[in-house]
This record gives C-alpha cells, sequence and structure tokens, in this order.
C-alpha cells in the first residue's frame, strides 16, 4: 500500500511510510534495537500493561498541557529526544526538528553524533535546545562541544551515560549500516531502489558529523559502524567524578541520560544533576533492562521532589505520556516518533508527529477529567 503523509494518523502510520521510503539498512537503523529486542518491544508495551481510570462531570472545556522541565517552559509535556544522524534520514536533517519543535513550543534535543551545527540551531530556533553530550577519550573535543553549545545558546545539556559500549544491533550486521552508509553492491542496489532518497543524499551537501569531523574521521569520512564509534571513541573509564565535572563546566541546567535505577537518580541528586531521563536508550544498548515507564514510579517516590524526572523511550501514544506523568514523570521525550515522521515526510512529518500527538494528548486529557497536567496522579492508574 503507498501511503501518504496526510493518510498517517499515529506513529505506526509513520513507521510504515519511513519504511516505504528509505533503504533497507537506513530504515532499519531507525527501527533496530539490541540482541533479540526484547527490551525495544516491551518498552511501548509496558504502557498497556497499565490501565488508566478517568473521572468524569470535572468541566474541561480548556486543557493546560504546558509543563516546566529543566527550567524551560513547554507548551506540551513531550519533546524530541537527541538522535544522531538525522541527514542520512532526510536531507534536512536536524534542520526540519528544529522548526517543527519550535512551531510546537517545545524543546529539540541535538545529539553530539548530529549532522547541523549547533550554531545553526541556535540561530534557527528561539525555544528550548538540549544538547546531548558524548563524553570521548578526546578532552579536547569534550571541551570544545561544551563551549560550541554555550556560544550556540542552548538552554541545557545531557550527558548520556548508558554508552560505556555499543550494543549489539545485530540488524545493522545483517544490513551492513555503518556512518556514512559504506557503498557496496547491496547498498548501491537499495539505493537504486529509493531514487529520491539517493538523489538528495549524493547531490546535496556532503554528509558530515558536524561538531565532530574536525577531531575524527570516523563517521564522516571513514565509515564506521556506531557501536564501533560508541567502543572505539567513547571514554569507558567515565565515572560520576567525570558527570560532577561536567556539570560544574557547562553551569547550566544538567541531565543524565539512561538513568534507570534508584540508586543511580540519588547519585545524580548528589552531583547537583537538575534533570534525569530514564531511558534504556530505546532499547538499543542492554536487552533485557527494564522499560523506563515501568521504572518512573519508584525512582520519582525516591527522589521526585528534588530532581525533575523525564521518561524517555516507547512512547507511541497520547495515553502513554499521561500514564508517564500521572507515574510521577515531569514530562516525556522520544526519538522514533519523530525520526519516522522526519525520514517520511522531512518537517511536514515531523510537525504531523507532533500534531497526531499533541491532539492525543489533549484530547485524552478531557476525556480522564482533568485541565492541567498536574493534576495527575496515581489514582487514575491500574497496573494488571
Amino acid at each position: 500500500m503507498f501511503r501518504r503523509l496526510k493518510h498517517c494518523h499515529n506513529v505506526e502510520d509513520l513507521r510504515l511510510l519511513a519504511k516505504q521510503r528509505l533503504p533497507g539498512p537506513i530504515f532499519h537503523y531507525i527501527d533496530g534495537a539490541a540482541d533479540d529486542e526484547v527490551t525495544y518491544r516491551r518498552n511501548t508495551a509496558a504502557y498497556a500493561d497499565c490501565d488508566l481510570v478517568p473521572n468524569v462531570l470535572a468541566g474541561v472545556a480548556e486543557v493546560d498541557m504546558s509543563v516546566t522541565v529543566m527550567g524551560q517552559k513547554l507548551k506540551m509535556p513531550l519533546f524530541c529526544s537527541p538522535t544522531a544522524l538525522q541527514r542520512l534520514f532526510h536531507h534536512d536533517g536536524e534542520r526540519a526538528v528544529a522548526r517543527a519543535a519550535e512551531k510546537f513550543g517545545t524543546m529539540f534535543g541535538v545529539s553530539a553524533l548530529g549532522t547541523v551545527t549547533l550554531a545553526e540551531i541556535g540561530q534557527m530556533i528561539s525555544t528550548p535546545k538540549l544538547f546531548q553530550f558524548y563524553f570521548h577519550k578526546d578532552r579536547g573535543l569534550n571541551d570544545a562541544m561544551v563551549q560550541r553549545a554555550k556560544a550556540a545558546g542552548f538552554n541545557a545539556l545531557a550527558l548520556t551515560v548508558d554508552t560505556i559500549t555499543g550494543g549489539n544491533r545485530e540488524r545493522d550486521l545483517y544490513t551492513g549500516f555503518t556512518s556514512p552508509p559504506r557503498l557496496t553492491l547491496k547498498s548501491l542496489l537499495s539505493f537504486g531502489l529509493h531514487p529520491g532518497w539517493a538523489l538528495n543524499y549524493f547531490l546535496r551537501e556532503p554528509f558530515e558529523l558536524a561538531e565532530l569531523k574536525d577531531f575524527v574521521q570516523q563517521g564522516s569520512n571513514v565509515a564506521v559502524s556506531i557501536g564501533d564509534y560508541f567502543a572505539g571513541m567513547l571514554d569507558q573509564t567515565m565515572n560520576w567524578s567525570d558527570a560532577e565535572a561536567l556539570r560544574a563546566q557547562w553551569g547550566g541546567p544538567f541531565c543524565l541520560k539512561g538513568i534507570m535505577s534508584v540508586a543511580d537518580a540519588k547519585k545524580a541528586v548528589a552531583i547537583g544533576a537538575d534533570a534525569i531521563m530514564v531511558s534504556n536508550h530505546g532499547g538499543r544498548q542492554l536487552d533485557g533492562s527494564r522499560a523506563p515507564f515501568d521504572q518512573i514510579a519508584e525512582i520519582a517516590d525516591a527522589v521526585g521532589d528534588q530532581i525533575d524526572i523525564i521518561c524517555d523511550g516507547g512512547i507511541r501514544r497520547g495515553t502513554h505520556v499521561l500514564k508517564a506523568l500521572a507515574a510521577g514523570a515531569k514530562a516525556c521525550s522520544g526519538g522514533r516518533m519523530y525520526l519516522y515522521a522526519l525520514a517520511g515526510a522531512g518537517q511536514p512529518g515531523v510537525e504531523r508527529a507532533l500534531g497526531n500527538l499533541r491532539r492525543e494528548i489533549e484530547r485524552d486529557m478531557r476525556l480522564l477529567g482533568v485541565k492541567n497536567v498536574s493534576e495527575l496522579n496515581r489514582d487514575m492508574l491500574r497496573y494488571r
């Protein structure tokens, strides 16, 4: 079935649109995860194990879905989590996502493995911007990224802490996915079957990792898998002292991305972090780990009054966002939910994705009988 954007009413529709447009290795890089992909599936399935209990006769003609996270006011409780390599999926890449996020008044997370410079993103939008930091062995590179994010006016920095080595992403092994794409007979055939993508990739500005190309060739000029990049380039000695020093160096709102346990959440509070993203990297690192949603309540009980908790992963519906907020999250974020849309239709696709989810959140707040997200609470949840 040939899909068009106007017929995409949910994340799965946008996923199929992306599959239609992208060469196989590129699509499966977005769509895949580690090992048997149990955790990837569980990230979304976890929401189905929790039921909502609505209240009625609540007078909900107007609803306010805004939240404040890391000191940033967002018009909706869902933002675009940082993701790598976006110009592989659509030639506009981060530019398209930035403009869409600004239109919806939400935050845009930009990856250290991004393909548009922080300076350009900073000049492009005035809405909240989060820079996602990978801790490299090259300390000069680390310092440069912090300074560039400051100069570009980014509002917050998130240190990813769950990539001490690369996950076993077997789909990438089967398809031969690398960044940049390695040209083989198999990949060229896939590119040829998707001429729109191929023409944009080969005839527009050269693909590169915008903030890394001056320091490392891997990923921009030398083809490498993401797993090998993590294992070879990132500092496997990174520890809590390094995280605390980075927080002090940054000097602004600071987040740890990849926290999954109460013990680590307490340590995040102890080093002065402003927020944690409860995340398992979309199931792309440790397969068999818990779903973020399943950890929200106990982490919120332990530190929810001391730090902003963000539920990152598995979001496919507005009800997923509301369940996470009711369990104790301050906001939610997601990657695939907008990456499929970016791949399928660029900025209009991302706007479609955010618009679909925003309408679901607003509608479902009314159906739950809440005027403000602050009214969401665990009395509205029942676990199977």
